[in-house]
């Protein structure tokens, strides 16, 4: 198992395609997810909330990622919440991140999370796009055969990998050409 940490925001759990991707690479050892509780609550309330996806649907969700990644729930965390200094609403995801020593946060809401105060905790935040780029650049070969893998499980409705990744793309431009380019060298 990897000893680099990282804590993902819900904001990037979201997102089924980045959300695939992102779980691939913890399952492939490439880091050591974590979350909380708080996120994955999150995470449920805005698949019903905002994607209309139904209440079983989404717990079924994210039952599967907590009996798939049970070594990922953080919950140490909670004294810690009322004393981190960045936005209410996040402390809870830095409170986390403290605990478990993360190095990494990987969010969407980088405001949230200012470099400055981060430093003090030796933590930073990073886009999921600048996240998955860094593992591309760690290992481009085995993030290559994730991004094939996810589009070759894919099948209601089927997606190619150059779909995959222009979907990837609007929330990891970078990762995705990236992963494009590197496709480009093997054809």
């Amino acid at each position: 198992m990897s000893s680099f940490v990282v804590v993902l925001d819900a904001c990037v759990l979201f997102p089924a395609p980045l959300r695939d991707t992102l779980l691939r690479a913890a399952s492939a050892g490439l880091y050591r997810m974590q979350w909380t509780n708080d996120i994955l609550e999150e995470v449920q309330r805005n698949l019903v909330s905002n994607l209309n996806i139904p209440e079983e649907k989404a717990q079924r969700l994210i039952d599967t990622m907590r009996k798939y990644f049970p070594e990922a729930l953080i919950t140490q965390h909670t004294p810690l919440i009322n004393s981190m200094p960045n936005d209410p609403k996040d402390r809870h995801v830095l409170a986390a991140a403290v605990v478990c020593r993360a190095q990494v946060i990987v969010t969407h809401n980088l405001r949230h999370f200012s470099r400055e105060l981060l430093s003090l905790f030796e933590v930073e935040a990073q886009s999921p796009d600048k996240f998955l780029t860094h593992l591309f650049y760690l290992d481009p070969d085995r993030m290559t055969e994730i991004v094939k893998e996810q589009a070759g499980d894919l099948r209601n409705p089927p997606h190619t990998v150059r779909e995959v990744l222009n979907i990837l793309a609007y929330h990891a431009p970078k990762f995705a050409n990236l992963v494009a380019s590197y496709i480009d060298t093997w054809e």
